[in-house]
């Protein structure tokens, strides 16, 4: 075992002391050692319980003749985070917790891992880590929150709170409406109810095989989810107990390059955020995966997107979809088209890909549609290139909100406050294009969600009717005709830092282009008198992120040399 390094041998005595006195006796030192990663925290709803969760699963592992040690990641709630500068802390949080997981697993070598986490940054950046360290590992999160309620019984969620705030500003809601929503929209813990990036990534895991059945769907603070607490705890236990076991189910033979287009492909069937695109680019570069943001494409076309969540279809929830069949049903559905969409490869369960859903169907037809009858015939994610994104930008194809092809004048914002401002003044009509910059990975530094803005044209009414372009991301929680992750960022001298006021932009995503209407003459008259702005930054780690990221279209890795 590896853990024989840090616990066998005569050397080892003052190791064996140390973990003496953390209660260990004779017998636990020929036993498997499980690191159980948690990302308890107590102001993110999706985490605030987790603490129960680690006991529970702690029990089930000692039970299961294994050792476990718990310890902790960070974790920020990016809805708090969101419309002010903490949300600049929340995507270089992923490499925190990735670190946090490579550090303390390699550190004192422990043999597997189970990790808990749930809500966005956290669970890719728990999959970062653990690939670094290349042990067994079981992911089981937190769980989905259940969808609210108003109180005539319309079902709310985080997005509905959000939109609220524009319906008020624009006098479309008054003050006990917009009450009522607050009290309602999060009715419970877990992580938030519809199609957001926390549930995306959850739900992603299971075609990844990296989690058991249920993870994205079962709700969270349920007798169902405990149960699938300690049904991980079992597994990852009888693994390690194994020692053919431990080498088979090492996190890398069970996440490589089939585990990542499985993943892109039950994105794409579900309509998934836009973060995951950002997250699984950085999750195929630590699994040592080839796979590009220009692959994202060829991967739409072959998968029917079957499946709207909110908030694409505010009336759907992560609990509608657990009753209609969950996750297994949507994989099944769309291996129909025979088109080797997806892949079969090892799940950490034991079984197959393929084993796991052969019995799968879809109870609820008007919830998980079949590839007879989808909402699209390609995914409902896109990747959009021209000349103002000659690396990529993308959008959730899944929630557009009117036409597919756009063509606008520019209103340029120089950031999230002042387009906030901008909004709010009523700078922004309908047939505009509005361009959020230096928001970037470099730009912000930390490449900020904004949700505030997109909810705020949702809420003045121009959802349909307006078009939005960054070099930002979006929350998951965003809807309408949104283009994010424009790369190269304006921070690095990209196309959109040129973009002036009145500038006609055209965007076309069945043709994935995202152009601006300026001669090559005139382009190069900008650039050559372009010097990009560089934000004054006070936060250490923020200043050491900016000099290592690099831009979304390489999922906003840092560079290792």
């Amino acid at each position: 075992m590896r853990s024989d390094e840090v616990k066998k041998g005569t050397q080892r005595v003052p190791h064996r002391a140390l973990l003496r006195a953390t209660g260990l006796k004779n017998e636990d030192f020929d036993k498997p050692f499980i690191g159980v990663a948690n990302s308890f925290i107590e102001i993110i709803p999706g985490h605030f319980f987790l603490n129960k969760v680690s006991e529970i699963i702690k029990e089930e592992i000692r039970a299961n003749g294994c050792v476990p040690f718990e310890f902790n990641t960070i974790g920020i709630d990016d809805g708090i985070a969101m419309g002010h500068d903490g949300m600049l802390y929340s995507l270089p949080s992923r490499e925190l917790i990735a670190n946090s997981i490579e550090s303390v697993m390699n550190a004192h070598k422990l043999d597997a891992m189970i990790a808990i986490p749930n809500c966005d940054k956290i669970v890719p950046g728990m999959i970062m880590g653990a690939l670094r360290v290349d042990v067994p590992t079981v992911f089981v999160s937190g769980g989905p929150m259940s969808k609210g309620y108003k109180q005539d019984g319309t079902p709310v969620d985080l997005s509905t709170a959000f939109e609220a705030v524009g319906k008020y500003e624009a006098g479309k809601m008054n003050e006990a409406e917009l009450l009522d929503i607050e009290c309602n929209a999060c009715p419970s813990g877990g992580s938030c109810s519809g199609m957001f990036t926390a549930n995306s990534m959850n739900t992603l895991m299971e075609a990844m095989g990296i989690a058991l059945p249920g993870n994205g769907t079962i709700l969270a603070q349920t007798p169902e989810r405990e149960e699938l607490y300690r049904k991980a705890a079992r597994r990852i236990c009888a693994i390690a107990k194994d020692q053919a076991a431990r080498e088979k189910f090492k996190l890398k033979n069970i996440l490589n390059e089939n585990a990542v287009r499985n993943a892109f492909a039950v994105d794409m069937a579900m309509g998934g955020s836009t973060n995951t695109v950002l997250h699984m680019l950085a999750i195929a570069r630590e699994a040592q995966v080839d796979f590009q943001l220009k692959d994202v494409n060829q991967m739409s076309k072959r998968v029917a997107h079957i499946a709207k969540i909110s908030p694409s279809l505010s009336t759907v929830h992560m609990e509608d979809i657990n009753k209609a069949g969950g996750v297994n049903a949507v994989m099944k559905e769309i291996t129909k088209r025979g088109n080797g969409v997806l892949m079969d490869n090892l799940m950490i369960t034991g079984e197959t890909l393929y084993e796991r859903i052969a019995d799968a169907r879809i109870i609820d037809t008007s919830i998980i549609r079949t590839i007879d009858n989808p909402y699209s015939e390609v995914g409902g994610l896109a990747i959009l290139y021209g000349n103002l994104a000659e690396q990529g930008a993308v959008i959730k194809s899944a929630g557009i909100i009117g036409e597919r092809s756009f063509t606008g004048k520019a209103v340029c914002f120089d950031g999230q406050t002042e387009a906030i401002t901008g909004i709010l003044a009523g700078d922004v009509q309908p047939g505009d294009v509005v361009v959020i910059r230096y928001e970037g990975p470099k730009g912000g530094p930390g490449m900020q969600e904004m949700l505030s803005p997109t909810s705020l044209i949702m809420g003045k009414g121009l959802g349909s009717s307006v078009a939005l372009i960054t070099d930002g991301r979006f929350s998951g929680a965003t809807r309408g005709l949104c283009i994010g992750h424009v790369s190269p960022e304006a921070a690095e001298g990209g196309m959109i830092g040129l973009i002036q006021n009145g500038d006609e932009i055209h965007i076309d995503v069945d043709n994935y282009c995202l152009s601006v209407n300026l001669s090559e003459q005139e382009i190069q008259k900008r650039k050559v008198a372009f010097v990009p702005r560089k934000k004054t930054v006070t936060s250490r780690w923020l200043s050491q992120y900016r000099m290592l990221v690099k831009n979304a279209s390489s999922g906003a890795v840092l560079e290792a040399e």
